[in-house]
């Protein structure tokens, strides 16, 4: 394993109901602050030592926050914020931002949309459209049901770099695999696509969940996107419903075992480095 092993995608926050209304029954575990100090203990236990922070609310103060964190961290590599594609002023907040050189891609949630076609709206697509002048990754966060319209997004877009979170969260509790093992590989045949390992124990069973369950999945993905366009993340703390931090890592260790030490280090850490340009 590398020296360097990034995970690409975890949370900050501090926690209040008002802020963060999906925290749902059973999710108590997460009901609380997880700050830049508790992340940093958390990686260092793994022997994980650098990472991506995510948006997890959708507030420019949010990204400002996480921005603010990261320019006084050195475990926090970069950032993935929120600003309001859809709204005229989205080129003087990309401006504002994009001068913060932890600011790597923006993120908006899109599975949380009514409308399953968000993600092809034109006011979205012209703020998306003005990423690449800023030397930004858009980090795409859909369910299964979302890919055949992401393909038609990507396609409008084929010379920005996007990154797949959590494998767009295929019903692994139910244990299907069609069509999210189709829809995934016809979107990885864009070479701008890129994904990331995570978020999958909490789209099993929470509870009840085995590495035997995950592998076909993890499989698929090594197969549609191959080693150089896939990255480890956790989603901590949200991961924490559902397994321990350093269960997870070994959990995808030992699901990429069979892969060489070149390939396993571009999953673990190079993959990541590369897309998010992270020092």
């Amino acid at each position: 394993m590398p020296s360097d092993q990034i995970d690409a995608h975890h949370h900050l926050w501090k926690y209040s109901s008002k802020d963060y209304p999906w925290m749902s029954e059973g999710m108590e575990a997460i009901r609380c602050d997880f700050l830049v100090d508790d992340l940093h203990q958390t990686l260092s236990e793994a022997g994980i030592n650098g990472a991506v922070t995510v948006q997890a609310r959708q507030t420019l103060i949010e990204t400002d926050w996480l921005l603010q964190l990261a320019s006084a961290s050195k475990i926090v590599r970069g950032v993935v914020g929120w600003v309001p594609l859809v709204k005229s002023r989205v080129h003087d907040d990309l401006e504002r931002l994009a001068s913060n050189k932890k600011l790597k891609a923006v993120r908006h949630v899109i599975h949380d949309e009514p409308d399953n076609f968000f993600i092809l709206r034109e006011d979205f697509n012209r703020g998306i459209a003005l990423l690449e002048r800023f030397k930004l990754k858009y980090d795409i966060l859909i369910f299964e049901r979302h890919l055949p319209q992401t393909i038609a997004f990507v396609d409008r877009h084929p010379e920005q770099i996007f990154v797949v979170d959590h494998i767009a969260k295929p019903r692994i509790k139910d244990g299907d695999m069609e069509p999210w093992r189709r829809a995934l590989a016809d979107l990885a045949r864009r070479q701008n696509i890129y994904c990331k390992l995570s978020g999958m124990v909490t789209e099993a069973n929470w509870s009840s969940w085995t590495e035997s369950e995950l592998q076909p999945y993890v499989d698929v993905v090594l197969t549609a996107f191959g080693p150089k366009r896939i990255m480890f993340g956790s989603d901590w703390p949200v991961l924490l419903v559902a397994s321990s931090y350093k269960g997870w890592v070994e959990t995808v260790h030992r699901m990429i075992r069979s892969l060489s030490d070149d390939e396993q280090q571009w999953i673990m850490g190079q993959t990541a480095k590369m897309v998010y340009e992270l020092d």
